[in-house]
């Protein structure tokens, strides 16, 4: 015992419980060796006498924690990981204003809500759309009522201008002219007057002209009469569309017969003095559907003549 030196251990420990110590490098034989790379070389306690013992502990670690990192960086890895899927999942998954939401992807299906979410209101823009369409609809709708009206207003003033056409074709063709040609007659009674020569007012317009000079119709018409007619002399009376009689009177002789059409400008006669006169004229007389006598020089007039 006088070799060896008391062991400094509190009461109750056990050399089982002290660490192990390792050696830097194994000693064989007597010779110090370096260990070789990648092998641990195991160390065995030796005893106060110099022999070495058994030691519960044959190496530092077994072969179960040789692969796993250290403890730090298994902490390191846990506390990322927890942080990471706390920021996708924290507060119910509310990343911004407008609703959004994210949550962490299934680790079998790869899918996450981020995938059903609409960034847009659907309902709104469906009614948004539904709200155009209607506007496009009705405005397409009061342009086809617009057109429309316009090719109906269009066809109806084309049919008003045919028929304005077609009547100022009539009127040219039924245009009333002078009975006697300008220049060679003068008016020497007029409609209504009184005098002795006549048994009651004048109802013509008479147009004194020398004996012979031509009568012409003063419009289209057909010859209804022809012949002598007391005070009146030689008469020839033309009919017109309208029913409108004519009457040329005190003519020295005639032109046309019974049933004959003629037109405006027509020769129908001579000027004359026959019948109850004074002297050679025409006495003309306008009758509206064969009724009585309306003055003469008015209708002229109102035909756009200036007798």
């Amino acid at each position: 015992m006088g070799n060896h030196r008391a062991d400094r251990r509190g009461p109750g420990r056990r050399p089982s419980d002290l660490p192990t110590p390792v050696a830097p490098a194994a000693v064989v034989a007597g010779k110090r060796r370096a260990a070789s790379p990648g092998k641990s070389v195991p160390t065995t306690p030796r005893s106060s006498g110099g022999k070495r013992v058994a030691s519960r502990h044959s190496s530092s670690r077994g072969p179960l924690f040789r692969g796993l990192p250290s403890p730090p960086v298994l902490l390191g890895v846990a506390a990322l990981a927890i942080s990471a899927g706390g920021a996708l999942t924290a507060a119910g998954g509310s990343l911004g204003d407008d609703g959004t939401r994210f949550s962490q992807a299934s680790a079998l299906s790869g899918a996450s809500d981020v995938s059903r979410v609409s960034l847009l209101d659907r309902d709104t823009v469906s009614r948004d759309s539904r709200r155009d369409a209607l506007a496009d609809a009705a405005d397409a709708k009061l342009v086809d009522q617009a057109e429309s009206q316009l090719k109906q207003r269009d066809a109806a003033l084309a049919k008003f201008a045919q028929q304005a056409e077609q009547q100022a074709a009539k009127l040219r063709l039924n245009q009333w002219v002078l009975p006697v040609d300008p220049g060679a007659y003068h008016l020497t009674a007029g409609f209504g007057e009184y005098s002795g020569l006549w048994s009651h007012y004048h109802t013509g317009l008479d147009f004194a002209a020398p004996t012979g000079t031509p009568i012409h119709a003063v419009a289209n018409g057909v010859v209804t009469s022809v012949g002598y007619d007391g005070a009146y002399g030689n008469k020839t009376v033309i009919t017109l569309d309208d029913g409108t009689e004519l009457w040329f009177c005190h003519q020295n002789s005639y032109a046309v017969d019974v049933g004959q059409e003629v037109h405006a400008g027509d020769l129908i006669g001579y000027v004359g003095s026959t019948g109850n006169v004074t002297g050679p004229h025409l006495h003309l007389e306008v009758r509206p559907g064969a009724g009585d006598p309306v003055d003469p020089y008015a209708a002229l007039v109102v035909h756009g003549l200036q007798p």
